[in-house]
């Protein structure tokens, strides 16, 4: 061969088949993952926007504004045997109308637009003050509360004054009192710790979670009690003990489909067998983590068994081989190996019913709850249902606390969620 022909260029060759199938699979690659890039970001969009939805509607409630006041017990309108009976909101009333330089009209309607700036709180201060010691009626004594919900709102920049004054539930001159008292020291803000130290309650500015937390603490609690002891145990006869027939396959296919049931379900299974049937009361944390742990179930078993599989079957030939029993055998090793499995399934299935609300409203916990339960047959309600009640209220300040309230959920789902991962990273063995 010469340079001549060594220097001459080649024929361009067409592609061949399998090029061609090469670069048409590379396409299909490079457009699937651009596809699963573009669902990511769709999902994190619509999960910054309803986080931040949720952020910016109730931060403001873990802020608070408080007003202190000097108030005098006269004594010619304190009757000392009938403490309950006295009018503590209209003594607050006068004591914000004497710092305010006014004097009630024979209507009473000033010291009556006074009364809608200040909680009622303040009248339930001076009442616990002299049942304490009734030796301060006839002294002046300064109490510090929060303003009603619709003078905090005015504050946050809820409420503003170039709304219509038709429009607004304070008028310009309750606008101005405010103003006088923020001006003249008296109004000042801070975190409302209150949020999270009281219970429900029909005015907003007292209205907590700290009921609806205790309340999820103790339906979480029977449910963890019931659910995980006897989702594990199944699990380890179905892996482990029962015996393959049609029987068992039948039990399979009925806990993979008790995992799909709609939680409303549960609900009324529950107000059938535990309130209709076994009487247990209505609307409790008893009742309430009954249901709850029903459903809990076969999640706990499903992710039992999964934990289970994952263990290498030489663990179980090796502790055979050495004369160890098969009950020896599984919950002297494989159990132990799968139990990073085992606790990541129950946080989380614990972490669904913590969320649940539509069976809970099946078994009465809908109610009002003023308080904190007073045990695990007493009334009590939970963080969705409080959730539930407050966005149905009718005061636009209980809809800032509902987000607020979603915060706080969130809040527990996250750590629990956290807390199934750290456990599974800090257990978990590779074979």
């Amino acid at each position: 061969m010469t340079d001549a022909t060594l220097g001459a260029a080649a024929p361009r060759q067409a592609p061949s088949a399998a090029e061609a199938r090469l670069k048409k699979r590379h396409r299909a690659e490079r457009l699937f993952k651009a596809q699963g890039i573009a669902a990511i970001v769709i999902a994190m969009i619509f999960l910054v926007v309803l986080v931040g939805r949720i952020v910016s509607q109730g931060y403001s409630t873990f802020e608070t504004h408080t007003l202190s006041v000097p108030v005098y017990l006269n004594p010619d309108r304190i009757d000392t045997s009938d403490l309950s009976g006295v009018n503590y909101d209209y003594i607050v009333a006068e004591a914000v109308m004497k710092k305010l330089g006014l004097q009630d009209d024979d209507y009473g309607t000033i010291s009556s637009k006074v009364q809608d700036l200040v909680s009622r709180d303040f009248g339930f201060q001076l009442l616990n003050k002299l049942k304490a010691d009734q030796k301060l009626i006839g002294q002046t004594i300064t109490v510090t509360g929060p303003l009603k919900a619709d003078a905090d709102l005015y504050f946050k920049g809820e409420i503003k004054r170039s709304t219509a004054e038709d429009d607004r539930k304070l008028d310009n001159q309750q606008l101005d009192w405010l103003d006088k008292l923020k001006k003249d020291g008296a109004i000042t803000s801070g975190f409302n710790l209150g949020f999270f130290t009281h219970s429900d309650s029909t005015e907003p500015e007292q209205a907590g979670v700290l009921g609806a937390v205790i309340g999820s603490a103790m339906m979480l609690l029977i449910t963890a009690l019931i659910a995980v002891p006897v989702g594990v145990l199944a699990a380890v006869y179905l892996e482990e003990f029962a015996p393959k027939n049609r029987w068992t396959d039948i039990i399979e296919v009925n806990i993979n489909n008790l995992a799909a049931v709609p939680s409303i379900v549960y609900g009324l299974l529950g107000l059938a067998l535990f309130i209709n049937w076994l009487n247990v009361p209505r609307g409790s944390p008893l009742v309430g983590g009954l249901v709850l742990a029903l459903m809990a179930l076969p999640t706990v078993i499903i992710a039992t068994r999964s934990a289970l599989k994952a263990v290498p079957p030489s663990i179980r030939e090796a502790a055979l081989g050495v004369g160890a029993s098969k009950t020896q055998t599984v919950f002297h090793h494989v159990l132990p190996l799968a139990m990073p499995g085992v606790m990541t399934g129950a946080i989380l299935s614990l972490a669904h019913a913590l969320g649940e609300t539509a069976p809970l409203l099946m078994i009465g916990m809908v109610s009002f709850v003023p308080g904190v339960p007073e045990g695990l047959t007493g009334a009590a309600t939970v963080l969705p249902v409080q959730v539930f009640i407050w966005e149905n209220a009718s005061e636009r300040a209980f809809h800032e606390r509902t987000a607020a309230a979603i915060i706080v959920l969130l809040v527990f789902m996250i750590v629990m969620n956290a807390a199934a991962v750290i456990l599974r990273r800090r257990f978990e063995r590779r074979w």
